[in-house]
Order: structure tokens, then C-alpha cells, then sequence
């Protein structure tokens, strides 16, 4: 099952972002359930958010990583969506 995962920053994070973005990339790769993954960027070209999609075997499984990404655990975000997503171009 593929899982769309939007998470927005909160306001002002960036530096949370930069300091634990070395712990999720190493989670990112210990885990190996992301299919895609990169920043969501503000017209300044400024990371303010992810878009992280997981091919996991259920929504309580995909629940579990997002809950586990050192970027939650670290309070980076202000909202996260997770969204069974279909895979039809790519």
C-alpha cells in the first residue's frame, strides 16, 4: 500500500529542521518503506514542509513511521496528512 505523508513545518522551524535532518534521512534509510521523498519548498526556495511517500502494508504501519520520523519526535511539524495515494504515472 502506497501512503502520500504531507507534513508542513510550523512557523519559524527551519533550524529544527536542519538540526535533525541527518536522524531522519539515517531513519529514512534504516527503514526502507520509503518509496519517495523531499522537501516541500516556500517561493523562496526555503524548506517548510515534506512530502514522503510510503510503501508500507497498512495506513497503522505508515501511522507508526510518521509517528517514529525523528522530524515528528523533534516537534517539527505543525500538521501531518496521510493519504492512501495511487501510483499511476512514474
Amino acid at each position: 500500500m502506497l501512503i502520500a505523508l504531507i507534513a508542513r513545518d510550523k512557523p519559524d522551524h527551519l533550524q529544527t529542521r536542519l538540526d535533525n535532518r541527518t536522524a531522519h534521512l539515517a531513519y529514512i534509510e534504516e527503514t526502507g518503506v520509503v518509496a519517495q521523498a523531499g522537501p516541500l519548498l516556500d517561493q523562496a526556495g526555503e524548506m517548510v514542509g515534506s512530502l514522503i511517500i510510503l510503501d508500507v502494508d497498512d495506513m497503522t504501519v505508515g501511522e507508526a513511521w510518521a509517528a517514529n520520523d525523528p522530524y515528528n519526535k523533534a516537534g517539527l511539524f505543525e500538521a501531518v496528512e496521510l493519504i492512501t495515494w495511487k501510483k499511476v504515472i512514474g
